[in-house]
């Protein structure tokens, strides 16, 4: 069972509280779980690892100790991420039992930017982990994938209909792995009251579609009873790969009831 964790945050006077909840499972198919993730205010991550023996678990692992140790310096903003993902493409590399069947790591996630004027949102992604966005009522994909289907869907070539069967659909063109890295996408979000972020493996997104995902969200406020549900939901659906995901919500506290851990000005 999720846990659902506080932290209040003050952005130009105004007190926001966020509220969030992670799990990972390894399914109903798979020997290991090769996915991790990472929730600790500021920054929230999805990895979801690839490659032979144990190498995925190493490429995803490695890459979270990093931007764990990352939140513990004070030091999540784009600079200081990119730096972590060289360091863990040096650890994936070095490390013993990392193999040549194509090791490495998605990645996707939001961290809460408060430099400048104002404090936004800021959406990171390198692979097809994705990251979602319900905003009035309306849930939209934020992250776009780096897929070999996602670009003939962007040619043209494929709809996205198609792309669901295509069996090319695991196959992705970016990755934090033993090799050079690429810089991951960014978008910024403004933060706003009432949104709920979904950040999830294509594990998920494999056994729910975007109508499912919108649908456990409405129906489960709290964060852990929507990622509970969520799990649920796409382990009764085949359960065909590693599932993780985090659910993160943004509220004025004024108008929550939900205790509180922390403060951060």
């Amino acid at each position: 069972m999720a846990e659902t964790k506080t932290q209040r945050v003050t952005v130009a006077q105004r007190p926001l509280l966020l509220s969030w909840a992670g799990v990972t499972d390894q399914g109903r198919r798979r020997e290991t779980n090769q996915d991790a993730f990472l929730a600790d205010y500021p920054l929230f991550i999805v990895a979801d690892g690839m490659g032979g023996h144990a190498g995925g678990e190493i490429a995803s692992r490695s890459t979270v100790s990093r931007l764990q140790a990352l939140v513990a310096a004070g030091e999540v903003g784009r600079p200081g991420i990119e730096n972590a993902l060289e360091l863990a493409v040096g650890d994936i590399a070095d490390h013993p039992e990392t193999t040549d069947e194509g090791t490495g790591t998605t990645l996707t996630g939001v961290f809460l930017d408060s430099e400048g004027d104002e404090a936004h949102w800021v959406a990171l992604n390198i692979g097809d982990s994705r990251v979602y966005l319900l905003r009035d009522d309306r849930l939209v994909q934020v992250t776009t994938d780096h897929s070999v289907v996602q670009e003939l869907i962007a040619a043209g070539k494929l709809s996205p209909e198609e792309a669901e069967g295509h069996p090319y659909s695991n196959v992705i063109t970016r990755a934090v792995g033993a090799s050079e890295l690429t810089a991951p996408d960014y978008v910024s979000i403004d933060l706003r009251p009432g949104d709920r972020f979904v950040i999830c493996s294509d594990g998920l997104t494999k056994e729910l579609t975007d109508y499912g995902i919108q649908h456990f969200l409405r129906e489960h406020l709290d964060p852990a009873a929507a990622v509970d549900a969520m799990l649920s939901a796409a382990l009764e659906n085949g359960g065909r790969d590693n599932v993780t995901l985090i659910v993160l919500q943004v509220a004025d506290e004024a108008d929550s009831s939900s205790p509180s851990e922390d403060t951060a000005e």
